[in-house]
């Protein structure tokens, strides 16, 4: 590991601006970070722990919302009893990822910034894209069982690892910020990712300096919410495949409500409206279903290994939408 200023921020403003060099990083769980500054895959000259600052509190919001601080621990995030009561969906996404203690050092704000695990940008000595662009993409053509089928472009194919995002882009989240001159914006998440098109270094919009305070989440969504996640162990594993689901019937058996979105298979977390809209008001009949199926998978590329994903999708997507019709899920 490289050595590397420390500063304990006292205050959002104080944060904002020490770490506004590209080479600060901002540090809080350090869950993922600290074992990329070990590897030298990230070796910032400075961190900026934020640790101290007051934004550990889980505010109900004037219509009905939450409004979440970003230093919100995963375990305590998804113990929340208005998130299991009004968002199950993010409690249950949550749990299905990384192991008891991890998620008790894990924040939320950290949580939406996790780097991929492509097994070519963990491994130092080879090229990579993201990790040092210009290099090459080795995984288009080796290892990529694991990697994204969506959004991929010709230089990078790597599949974004989180489940709480996967939850998150479900939910309409915004992220509340603070840039290093003080000014604040709001960015809705799925405003949030950058597709990796040429540069795949460039992972979100957030500018050298730029700290996530809060994330809020609208009220809650009448309906089912599932989460099933394809894994190669029952636990402690990425997706292979997720998917986040919020679906209501009615009384006449329609889809009244569908949102679904993925994870294990895009860049980023995935959603696709067309998708949910070509499910709404209808019976989800079979034929309905491959329907919403060929359009999700529309733009679909598999490189060998995880040519897999595609036929998997479908038959997920399909399973989701019968166990709902058939009233089962919470």
């Amino acid at each position: 590991m490289k050595r590397f200023e420390y500063i304990r921020a006292d205050a959002l403003e104080q944060a904002a601006i020490s770490a506004s060099p590209k080479e600060a990083s901002f540090i809080a769980g350090g869950t993922n970070l600290l074992d990329l500054m070990k590897l030298e895959i990230e070796t910032p000259i400075k961190l900026v722990d934020v640790t101290r600052l007051e934004l550990q509190q889980v505010e109900t919001t004037n219509d009905g919302g939450l409004r979440i601080g970003t230093l919100v621990t995963n375990s305590d995030l998804a113990a929340h009893p208005q998130v299991i009561a009004n968002y199950p969906i993010l409690s249950r996404a949550i749990l299905a990822g990384a192991t008891g203690q991890l998620r008790n050092k894990a924040t939320t704000g950290g949580n939406f910034l996790q780097r991929t695990r492509c097994y070519y940008f963990y491994q130092t000595d080879s090229p990579c894209n993201k990790r040092n662009p210009g290099t090459g993409c080795p995984a288009i053509n080796g290892e990529n069982r694991t990697l994204a089928i969506l959004g991929t472009s010709d230089a990078c194919i790597a599949q974004h690892p989180s489940d709480m995002a996967v939850a998150m882009r479900l939910l309409d989240a915004t992220i509340e910020t603070i840039k290093a001159d003080g000014s604040k914006r709001n960015i809705a998440i799925k405003d949030f990712y950058c597709l990796p098109k040429d540069t795949p270094n460039i992972e979100t919009v957030l500018e050298s300096g730029e700290l996530i305070t809060h994330v809020v989440l609208p009220a809650p969504i009448k309906g089912s919410h599932t989460y099933d996640k394809v894994r190669d162990r029952a636990s402690y594993a990425f997706a292979l495949l997720s998917c986040a689901a919020v679906i209501n019937v009615n009384d006449k058996g329609d889809l009244e409500t569908v949102r679904l979105a993925f994870g294990g298979i895009g860049t980023q977390p995935w959603r696709n409206e067309a998708v949910e809209a070509l499910l709404t008001d209808t019976k989800g009949d079979n034929d309905t279903i491959e329907q919403a199926a060929d359009l999700l998978l529309k733009e679909a590329k598999g490189h060998g290994q995880n040519d897999f994903k595609i036929p998997l999708t479908r038959r997920l997507l399909k399973q989701v939408i019968q166990r709902a019709l058939a009233g089962e899920g919470a």
